[in-house]
């Protein structure tokens, strides 16, 4: 009997260290988001950095030097913002996003995976806030069941299916999601009409300074990191739900013979028809408003988008034989 009791709880103990999450992005069941995921709506359009430091317990050694906030803003690009120990970066959209269904919104870091084993790769981490009114933040409950000794700067890799509401989960192209249902029941927060996300770099030193999970659990994540680009990476912010926007369908566009490229786009558009037919192109905002109204005659037509403001825009086309397609424009 008493053999039987030892090991219940020894079972007891263990089991919520080793509770597992999903994996790394490429492993069947991840839930990783593909920078190129027909889900994304839109992505960050302003980033304000609050660099930390290249230590946190030596700030004579200085602040990461690697990016601004504007390599954060647009699409998934490569070009980075490293925050350092406690940096922060507040980001918004071109509209509030919303508790939709699934996953509103992912993040993207530029971890790199372990060669030998693809259930493990070099991570950054970082907590992530939201807020309906950029003053007020509510934290997504992270989890971290790591290892407890210290992870170097280099060399050593994270299994993601320890980690869990942390941003760079997962390795570079692919975001960590985020679902605001998690939040629902939060004071002060409208989970329909969040503003502001703000990410928070992650301290992964094992002493007083270091960075805790929702259940007080150390955070196993590099430190110290004493370069330029010290502590989390930030790449991008992807929306995938915002009221009344949906994902581009540039893909089924091309099915049926047509193309609308660059799509989100600065300053031109082109659209291209497979057959050559002749077509009516109206652009319009979201409202209805007409804004621009071309005739296409032939197979390609550019259009001038640069005089608009950041936004979406829908796009009708309709050839003379009759066929029709409406598409979200986005313009950055």
């Amino acid at each position: 009997m008493r053999f039987f009791t030892l090991l219940y709880i020894t079972l007891f103990l263990f089991l919520p260290a080793g509770a597992q999450f999903a994996p790394q992005a490429g492993v069947a069941g991840s839930t990783a988001i593909s920078a190129t995921d027909n889900r994304i709506v839109a992505w960050a359009e302003t980033c304000i950095v609050e660099k930390g430091w290249l230590n946190i317990a030596d700030k004579s050694k200085g602040q990461p030097s690697l990016g601004n906030g504007s390599s954060a803003v647009g699409p998934l690009d490569g070009s980075l913002v490293s925050l350092g120990d406690s940096g922060i970066a507040v980001l918004t959209f071109p509209r509030a996003l919303y508790n939709g269904p699934g996953p509103d919104f992912a993040v993207f870091e530029n971890g790199f995976v372990n060669p030998a084993d693809p259930e493990e790769a070099f991570l950054e981490l970082a907590f992530v806030e939201v807020s309906s009114d950029g003053i007020n933040y509510v934290r997504f409950p992270a989890t971290s069941n790591t290892d407890t000794p210290q992870v170097p700067p280099a060399g050593v890799y994270m299994n993601a299916r320890m980690v869990n509401n942390l941003a760079g989960k997962y390795r570079g192209g692919y975001g960590t999601p985020f679902d605001l249902e998690e939040l629902k029941n939060e004071s002060g927060l409208d989970v329909n009409n969040i503003t502001h996300v703000r990410i928070v770099d992650v301290i992964g030193s094992i002493d007083t300074l270091g960075s805790k999970d929702a259940s007080g659990n150390i955070i196993n994540d590099p430190y110290p990191t004493e370069f330029i680009s010290g502590g989390f990476d930030l790449d991008a912010v992807a929306a995938l739900n915002i009221p009344g926007w949906w994902p581009s369908s540039i893909s089924k566009l091309e099915e049926k013979g047509i193309l609308i490229s660059p799509n989100p786009a600065t300053s031109y558009i082109t659209v291209r028809l497979q057959d050559g037919a002749g077509a009516d192109l109206i652009l319009s905002d979201v409202a209805g408003t007409q804004l621009e109204h071309r005739y296409m005659n032939g197979s390609t037509q550019k259009m001038d988008i640069s005089r608009l403001p950041q936004g979406v825009y829908l796009l009708k086309v309709t050839t003379t034989s009759g066929k029709q397609w409406l598409e979200k424009i986005i313009k950055y």
